[in-house]
């Protein structure tokens, strides 16, 4: 049967990897779990909202990815950028997400509290587990 099976913090992960894969394309924005309470014009926001593990080691979650911005044309540039980077996770280096699948949008959605422009996407990532050391 095998030992327990622990699963990489998929938010943490897709995370550090959009951030470094935007700066390498030269859009320094700040890709966070939380919106900021002093807004920056520009950011992305992800969020685990479901998914489940599929078989023993592997664990696909569903995330929304929500990109904000001064107005509806540099939004719309940075959605089409983060999802199709996120599209292109695996095979990033230490990558433990090996496929991802479109689950919904990008949808145009303004903050209603503040706003600010906003587009958001949704998928769903497999992720592979390890084995709990004894």
């Amino acid at each position: 049967m095998g030992g327990p099976i622990a699963f990489p913090d998929a938010v943490d992960v897709v995370r550090r990897y959009l951030r470094e894969a935007l700066v390498a394309r030269g859009v320094d924005v700040p890709v966070v779990t939380r919106v900021p309470s002093s807004r920056p014009p520009a950011f992305v926001r992800i969020e685990r909202v479901g998914g489940s593990r599929i078989d023993r080691v592997t664990d696909r979650p569903r995330l929304d990815v929500e990109c904000w911005g001064p107005d509806e044309g540099a939004v719309a540039d940075l959605v089409k950028v983060a999802r199709a980077l996120v599209f292109a996770i695996p095979g990033w280096r230490g990558a433990v997400a090996y496929d991802v699948d479109d689950v919904g949008g990008p949808n145009t959605s303004p903050d209603s509290t503040s706003g600010q422009e906003r587009s958001s996407f949704a998928v769903e990532v497999s992720l592979r587990g390890t084995s709990l050391a004894p």
